[in-house]
């Protein structure tokens, strides 16, 4: 399949002149494809990375052509997303600090970056029914700022790495990383045509070996890669990573366009005290409202249903008129990394480096993350060009990456908010606020210079310690929805006949039916936003209990179950394909 895709000649490929195959050799099992640099997701860091490192290999060889110094051959820069095209995996809620964008395209608002200035900028703190205007803390100001999908720029930022000549390939799952002698190696993508029980298919076609010089892995919240890569090689940061999941619909409102570039975020209602998060609502352009909703995944009660209280929140009086009239065209989730400086790993190891969510590069006290995941790839793509120039990728020369990002406006941006979150775990609370003034004053100190913090899952407590009841949402099917039909505006799929990639390693048979039923009443079926987890009648009817069942097809790629799983059982892996087909989010 990839050879075939090889075989199509995409952008950039027509002028290659060295005299490497472009197709892929095959070797007594899989194929091979050898590059220079790969970029592994095609988000906002991988994209601004490519770009930018081919841009940088130009300036070089222009450089090293005027001294007569030697020139580097035309280095392969490969790109490769497992969504099925550029952008279909990626949602955010985005206002977008132009920084980033600013440094890798100037005129990207001459070239049409699908992006609006945002004209207005509200605060507002909600009761269950109304709702008080709250002046900005200084790190929350948007003017200046643009908002838009996010959807829509990583599909505008492809087009641009193609035309700048890098082989950007979508619908190609990384399963695993490629390590010989404690060196990243390349990644190995996924095998098609495996069947539901583990059998080949007649289609069956063995996942490629894509080994480079250099891996940049920008795979994401959670980033299954970025996972084993640090268990691997035991480069964690001093604080476990701390998550929040968002969920998130797009609506065509009549009328919205009148009002683009409003922003507009909440805090209080319908989050418990005690619960650090929080809303948006952003007018994209044209009659395009995106709003979510996002909580801190290191909550305390397991019956807690993000999907469910998105919907809450709907139902207030300011939100519903809003929105009265309008249409819902899109839904999805995902995580995000929140837990700041402390949390991030490693940023190389021989081989290799992490940018982007795989870094941890998002500023959850300004809420936003896009220019840091840019620079991030950008600073990325320079180590990886030195790496190129002294044909030498070990960590003593990756390691500049770790230096320069820490010393770069983004590394100084994130190091003035290292102990924001720790502060606010426990909710906005006036201690935390305290805090946060505090750390304001001393440059992101506070009381001291690092604040611990522990991994949200473990705070979760068992069903008989707290009060799990809760007035459920009447879905109307207008204003509010259940998860199936949201997830079908997700747009997600996943072939039936393909092997679970939800993995629940259940320490004995009966976990999910009898231990965790019983402590925590089966979280899962609460925090996943897609109904994948699903708890029904056993079989076996003299076991008078149920089972759990996984719809993995609804699956939007969030890798909340994952992350929040008390007993830290699930494991997300990439599947043969598919996955949610996002729009406008």
């Amino acid at each position: 399949m990839i050879g075939s895709l090889w075989g199509s000649a995409p952008r950039g490929v027509a002028e290659r002149h060295d005299e490497r195959p472009l197709e892929p050799v095959m070797t007594d099992e899989r194929e091979v494809l050898d590059v220079d640099v790969l970029f592994v997701g095609g988000g906002a860091a991988g994209l601004a990375g490519a770009i930018h490192l081919q841009r940088k290999i130009e300036e070089h060889n222009a450089v090293a052509k005027e001294k007569g110094a030697p020139l580097l051959d035309e280095p392969m820069i490969a790109l490769i997303e497992k969504g099925d095209v550029i952008g279909a995996h990626t949602i955010s809620g985005a206002v977008v600090d132009p920084r980033g964008l600013d440094e890798l395209i100037p005129d990207w608002r001459e070239q049409g970056a699908p992006l609006v200035p945002v004209t207005s900028d509200e605060l507002k703190w909600l009761t269950k029914s109304g709702s008080f205007s709250m002046p900005h803390p200084p790190w929350m100001k948007n003017a200046g700022y643009s908002t838009g999908s996010l959807n829509d720029v990583v599909r505008w930022l492809g087009d641009k790495a193609e035309e700048a000549g890098v082989d950007v390939f979508a619908g190609f799952p990384a399963a695993d990383l490629i390590i010989e002698d404690d060196t990243v190696c390349g990644v190995v993508t996924n095998d098609k045509g495996i069947a539901a029980d583990g059998g080949q298919r007649s289609n069956y076609e063995p996942g490629m070996e894509i080994r480079a010089k250099v891996t940049v892995l920008c795979d994401g919240s959670r980033g299954h890669l970025t996972k084993r890569l640090v268990n691997r090689f035991g480069t964690d940061g001093r604080n476990p990573q701390i998550y929040e999941t968002g969920v998130k619909e797009t609506w065509e409102v009549p009328g919205a366009s009148a009002k683009a570039g409003r922003v507009l975020h909440t805090a209080g209602w319908p989050l418990p005290r005690d619960m650090f998060g929080g809303s948006f609502l952003y007018y994209t352009g044209g009659d395009m409202i995106t709003l979510g909703l996002v909580v801190a995944l290191e909550y305390e009660d397991p019956s807690y249903d993000i999907h469910e209280e998105f919907q809450r929140f709907k139902t207030h009086p300011l939100i519903a008129e809003i929105l009265e009239g309008g249409t819902r065209i899109s839904y999805g989730a995902k995580s995000l990394p929140a837990g700041g400086w402390w949390s991030m790993p490693q940023a190389y190891v021989p081989g290799a480096m992490l940018a982007g969510d795989s870094l941890g590069t998002v500023n959850v006290a300004r809420l936003k993350g896009i220019h840091l995941a840019m620079k991030s790839g950008m600073l990325a793509a320079e180590t990886a060009l030195d790496a190129l120039v002294k044909d030498d990728n070990t960590a003593e020369v990756l390691s500049a990456y770790e230096k320069n990002f820490k010393e770069s406006w983004a590394g100084q941006e994130l190091h003035k908010v290292r102990n924001f979150h720790q502060a606010m775990a426990h909710g906005i609370s006036p201690v935390g606020m305290f805090h946060v003034g505090l750390q304001l004053i001393t440059g992101g100190r506070g009381t001291k210079d690092y604040y611990p913090i522990e991994a949200g899952h473990k705070r979760m407590k068992k069903k008989s310690a707290v009060d799990t009841k809760r007035e459920p949402v009447k879905k109307d099917g207008v204003l509010t929805f259940d998860k199936l039909t949201n997830v079908f505006h997700s747009g997600t799929t996943h072939e039936e006949d393909q092997p679970a990639h939800l993995l629940v390693h259940q320490p004995d048979p009966n976990h999910c039916a009898t231990t965790c039923a019983e402590e925590y009443g089966n979280p899962c079926q609460y925090f996943c936003p897609a109904a994948v987890y699903e708890m029904v009648p056993d079989d076996d009817a003299s076991a008078g209990r149920e089972k759990l069942q996984i719809n993995f097809s609804n699956c939007v790629h969030c890798k909340t179950c994952d992350i929040m799983d008390p007993y830290q059982i699930i494991e997300w892996v990439t599947p043969e394909g598919g996955g949610p087909a996002y729009q406008k989010l």
